[in-house]
């Protein structure tokens, strides 16, 4: 029983070793744009080791930084990180038995899109193979962002400026492929630009705090869009 527990959880580590890989530039980049944002290096490290999401994280440096309150923070959060519960349901379909309560919050802790990626393309997994596949990428992000947070406060500013960009370009890489597949992606993620433009360029959108306009950016955009072109669901025939 003991051999096959550590098979499982190596299997796991070797599995996780190209996710932790990617993690480590983006979250290096992360650990840059945070400390240029007046945030510590342990602080950064913090927010790192406790809440993996680069999308979240990246939207809650500003909030931070900017002295916003915590249900600014807390909501924002909520409507960007929304998609894992969705993810964490799916992945359950996947759980063998020895996967209990706490096993579950746990992988819901680190249960990200590549983690998720990993874990459903397997037939079933048991909590060791998780806690493999989870334990390398969480490492290469804490990794990452400690290396980007020091770097921060060493490399010349012109440098760290530099590659403070590499998150967004991050997010530009999955949005666009995603947008040439799908037209109305790129409708959504136009309206998306647009509105979050008015908020940054009108005098009186501007009070509105960056956390509350992101959300309702992103809200606007997906629900005129499920107005519009709401995704149509494929129904399976019986047999």
């Amino acid at each position: 029983m003991i051999s096959v527990k550590k098979n499982e959880f190596i299997r796991g580590l070797y599995a996780g070793i190209p996710i932790c890989l990617g993690y480590l530039s983006v979250s290096f980049a992360f650990g840059i744009f945070a400390v240029e944002s007046g945030l510590s290096v342990l602080g950064t490290l913090l927010i790192s080791m406790s809440c993996v999401t680069s999308a979240g994280q990246l939207a809650a440096v500003p909030i931070i930084a900017g002295g916003g309150g915590l249900v600014e923070l807390a909501v924002s959060q909520l409507v960007i990180n929304l998609r894992y519960s969705l993810m964490s349901i799916s992945l359950s379909q996947k759980l063998d038995n020895t996967v209990k309560l706490f096993d579950r919050f746990a992988i819901a802790f680190v249960n990200t899109d590549e983690v998720f990626a990993v874990a459903s393309s397997q037939r079933s997994v048991s909590k060791w193979f998780m806690y493999g596949l989870m334990l390398t990428p969480w490492l290469g992000w804490s990794a990452g962002t400690l290396l980007g947070a020091a770097a921060g406060n060493i490399l010349p500013s012109l440098v760290t400026s530099s590659l403070g960009i590499a998150i967004y370009g991050m997010f530009i890489a999955i949005v666009v492929p995603e947008a040439k597949r799908s037209r109305p992606t790129a409708i959504c993620a136009g309206i998306a630009i647009f509105l979050s433009c008015l908020f940054y360029y009108l005098p009186v959108l501007q009070a509105i705090p960056s956390g509350f306009t992101v959300i309702i950016c992103a809200v606007a955009a997906s629900a005129i869009m499920a107005a519009v072109a709401p995704i149509e669901q494929e129904v399976e025939a019986n047999a």
